[in-house]
């Protein structure tokens, strides 16, 4: 009970206050919206640090941090401030020299573990990073209805899913042994909600997926609902399966029983390119 409040409260003050941010701030194509996001993508890095510490591979939380933003704070430059996109290249290979460069100084006891460590920094680099970076991208759109749409899809997908997972799971649930919990009745869930969200809002609000006077079509609408619901799942699955190898059950304590903010991200960041690239090929037209 306690977790199922936590939940409902979570999702109560949290989507008004995204919904704030995004319909209500807009200015310099979002800005206030794609600095939370690098905010994010920044301590979600430092919680995968501290998940890969418990496994020896060491990331300091500092250069967690600073990797984590690096992707989404390369776009948010480019696409909010007009800066070159050269600076996302420059920004993402000075991370990548950082992490090879620096292990030439490593002492002879610690030589044994230097690959280990490059490659949990690549790794801490490269996740959440690189995927919020299209949530970012977004931006660009200027379409703030696309950009909720897209939050509403990924966050309800996690939490129908979850209830229905609790209210019908029982004797469908343990397929996948990343995340026993799961259950084909939770996915079922989420994957209705995700078909509805963006069918819902074809009919009653076409204009959200109106990009230089495309109009929408509903087949449209739900395909990329559908595309999304199933990489937001398998978002949630594969931070699974890093926290079950690093005998983790939440990767954090951020929203208290709702987990880490990795576990609040981890659907929205393997959807976001798939949601970015497919809204792009069906609805905008350059």
């Amino acid at each position: 009970m306690k977790k199922l409040t936590e939940r409902l409260l979570i999702f109560f003050i949290g989507v008004p206050v995204f919904f704030i941010i995004i319909i209500f701030l807009p200015f310099y194509k979002h800005l206030v919206f794609n600095i939370l996001v690098t905010f994010f993508s920044a301590a979600g890095a430092v919680e995968l640090s501290a998940m890969f510490e418990k496994k020896q591979l060491h990331v300091s939380k500092t250069e967690a941090f600073i990797f984590g933003s690096l992707a989404p704070l390369a776009a948010t430059l480019t696409v909010c401030v007009n800066l070159p996109k050269w600076i996302v290249p420059l920004l993402i290979m000075a991370g990548v020299m950082w992490i090879l460069l620096s292990k030439a100084f490593t002492s002879q006891a610690k030589m044994d573990n230097v690959i280990n460590n490059i490659a949990a920094a690549f790794s801490v680099i490269a996740y959440p990073s690189f995927f919020l970076y299209w949530l970012v991208k977004m931006s660009i759109w200027e379409n703030s209805g696309a950009i909720f749409l897209f939050l509403a899809i990924a966050f309800l997908n996690d939490s129908t899913a979850w209830l229905a997972g609790n209210l019908f799971g029982e004797n469908n649930r343990g397929i996948i042994p990343a995340s026993p919990n799961k259950s084909i009745a939770g996915f079922s869930g989420g994957l209705l909600v995700s078909i509805i969200i963006p069918a819902g809002t074809a009919i009653l609000f076409p204009s959200v997926f109106s990009v230089l006077g495309n109009p929408v079509l509903l087949v449209k609408a739900i395909i990329l609902g559908v595309f999304t619901s199933i990489f937001a799942s398998l978002g949630d699955l594969s931070e699974s399966a890093i926290k079950r190898s690093c005998d983790f059950k939440n990767s954090g304590s951020f929203f208290l029983e709702r987990g880490g903010i990795l576990d609040s991200i981890d659907s929205v960041s393997i959807a976001a390119p798939v949601f970015y690239f497919l809204y792009t090929a069906f609805f905008f037209t350059a």
